[in-house]
């Protein structure tokens, strides 16, 4: 039966290589014709019960091997390598991926060695260079970065505050006279000004997507997962953007970015700042924020924002004339991916990391919700209050999973007294020994290691393990 065929000529091609034959010599070692060996390798041919048992006899193969289905270990494998943004779309689908690994499987497992030694490569060289820009030495890499990282690096490196953005919404707010209902005044805004309409849609109508101006009926659609705050931050960013684009836009063209890419994403996120200055006026909030000594709940509360929200609010409160605690963030998934960090003063990488597997940032996921606040100290001896908690994201149907992030705000050790969360630590608690990441940190016996430190050489001996799942010597 059709279904009973065996065509195996990859393999059959394998066995007459290893024995260093050519079609002539194992044709004739079988008893059939080159011309019909050829067929069978090319897979034009099936092996018949007397070829497999020829095959069993001459070379000593395993019948059953013959009858086996390619592994498909290697196409995965090699799947994977050309998923790469190097090498995408250079092969048309999955089934050639299956032939290369079938027609030459030890070409294809060299291959993926050579590409995961590759990547492992690549990210060595992503910490040196990390580690070098810490150091203080240019440590840019040759070659044009993706946008997204340019406008990251941008972003995460300088002061996260903006006077003249602060300047222009802080007057849109003025002018308003919200009262306790700004979410009103800008639908009204948006009604009168720029005869934009704002609708809440259901799931099954905007499955795709939180909010999409629709030009054309002059309507801001939102979806209904968002809820009453960030509702309220998409329509600030649609009047932030149609009241005071040409000041988000110079903003951008001060950064001197490289692409229209890079300048359309950070203009996304000078909106999103936007709208955030016009949910929670500076001169209002930093009042109120020093009053309750930063208590984030407390400050949602008043301004009918997120946690979220008034976590990014408090990295920007940098205007000379009334300063506040300089704050830095850090948002992270459970994976541990980072999707933001900030700083009033930039972001401090060079001092503080973020990295640890120590911080509260990263045990905040079991213990969704809560409020997690530690002190934490520097090899060096320098010492930061942090305060971490978990984000839910977009309300979820019953059928997907919950994105939820965690966030770390930070500042100095020495603002503390000046918030609730530093008032009400322990007095004398000892603080949590951090690094800023694992392959720049010397702690002995760490027990959350996850890498050796790069300055030290691994402490290989096979008479003592230390409590350390990586050891290294002094």
């Amino acid at each position: 039966m059709a279904q009973n065929k065996i065509f195996a000529g990859p393999r059959i091609r394998r066995i007459r290589n290893a024995q260093g034959l050519t079609q002539s010599a194992m044709a004739e070692a079988l008893g059939i014709s080159p011309s019909y060996l050829n067929l069978i390798e090319r897979n034009q041919r099936p092996l018949t019960v007397q070829l497999i048992l020829r095959l069993s006899e001459v070379y000593r193969i395993d019948p059953v091997e013959l009858q086996m289905e390619e592994d498909g270990g290697s196409a995965l494998a090699l799947k994977e390598v050309f998923a790469d943004p190097l090498l995408a779309g250079e092969l048309p689908g999955d089934q050639e991926l299956v032939e290369i690994a079938a027609a030459a499987p030890n070409a294809a497992a060299g291959f993926v060695k050579l590409y995961r030694a590759y990547r492992e490569a690549l990210g060595r060289l992503s910490d040196l260079s990390e580690l070098l820009a810490r150091s203080g030495h240019d440590a840019r890499l040759a070659g044009r970065r993706l946008p997204f990282d340019e406008v990251r690096d941008a972003l995460e490196t300088r002061p996260n505050h903006h006077a003249a953005i602060e300047t222009a919404v802080e007057e849109l707010h003025q002018s308003l006279t919200p009262g306790d209902d700004l979410a009103g005044a800008l639908r009204a805004l948006l009604r009168q000004k720029h005869d934009v309409a704002v609708r809440v849609l259901p799931v099954d109508v905007m499955p795709n997507w939180r909010r999409r101006l629709d030009r054309h009926s002059r309507r801001l659609f939102l979806s209904e997962r968002l809820n009453a705050p960030d509702r309220l931050r998409e329509i600030a960013i649609e009047a932030v953007h149609l009241e005071y684009g040409s000041v988000i836009a110079a903003e951008v063209e001060a950064f001197g970015f490289s692409s229209a890419e890079a300048k359309r994403l950070a203009r996304f996120e000078l909106t999103r700042y936007a709208a955030h200055a016009l949910m929670m006026p500076y001169g209002a909030f930093q009042s109120a924020a020093e009053r309750v000594g930063y208590d984030i709940d407390t400050l949602a509360s008043r301004f009918q924002v997120s946690f979220e929200h008034v976590v990014n609010r408090l990295t920007t409160l940098q205007r000379r004339s009334a300063a506040g605690i300089p704050f830095f963030m850090l948002e992270v998934d459970i994976a541990g991916n980072r999707f933001r960090r900030a700083g009033a003063r930039g972001f401090p990488a060079d001092r503080f990391g973020g990295d640890c597997p120590k911080l509260a940032v990263y045990a905040a996921f079991a213990q969704p919700g809560q409020v997690l606040v530690e002190t934490v100290e520097m090899p060096d001896g320098t010492t930061f209050l942090t305060i971490a908690r978990t984000l839910e994201g977009l309300q979820a149907s019953f059928d997907q999973r919950v994105r939820r992030t965690a966030v770390l705000l930070g500042c100095d050790v020495t603002f503390a007294e000046r918030t609730i969360y530093g008032r009400h630590l322990a007095a004398g608690a000892p603080a949590t020994g951090i690094g800023k990441a694992c392959q720049f940190c010397e702690r002995q016996a760490c027990l959350a290691r996850t890498a050796p430190p790069m300055t030290r050489p691994l402490g290989l001996d096979d008479m003592v393990t230390g409590l350390s799942a990586f050891d290294f010597q002094d």
